[in-house]
């Protein structure tokens, strides 16, 4: 037993309690700590895959658009040079067969790139 100058006596076992006790918070800190830093690296990492798939359907989309408009362009360009009724009619269905198959692709081609993104942010997650 330690006795200090003002006579108190700490007993030996209630010294070894506190310093359990104290390096059992410690390591119960330091464990908390490091799971902490896990999850934080988990979301970033998560969060990093979906800005990257958003970016990608960004620019899809992008794409997408000016292909639409180049498609008009054309289209327009083909309707004024059209000699009769019946050939603007012809033009016509076959413009928009050609857009209703670009966006069947184009739908096709965004829900795929959706899909790796949330499998790529479902594989950032760690457990």
């Amino acid at each position: 037993m330690a006795i200090d100058k003002s006579g108190f006596e700490v007993p030996e076992q209630m010294r070894d309690f506190a310093e359990k006790s104290v390096d059992q918070a410690k390591k119960a800190f330091d464990d908390f700590m490091s799971v902490t830093q896990k999850a934080v690296a988990n979301a970033e990492e998560s969060a990093s895959a979906v800005q990257s798939g958003a970016s990608d359907v960004n620019r899809k989309g992008l794409t997408f658009a000016e292909e639409h408009m180049d498609a008009a362009f054309k289209f327009a360009q083909a309707m004024v040079k059209a000699k009769d009724m019946e050939e603007m009619m012809t033009l016509q269905q076959d413009y928009m067969r050609r857009q209703m198959e670009a966006l069947g692709e184009q739908a096709r081609d965004i829900t795929n790139t959706a899909t790796k993104t949330a499998q790529d942010a479902s594989k950032a997650v760690k457990p």
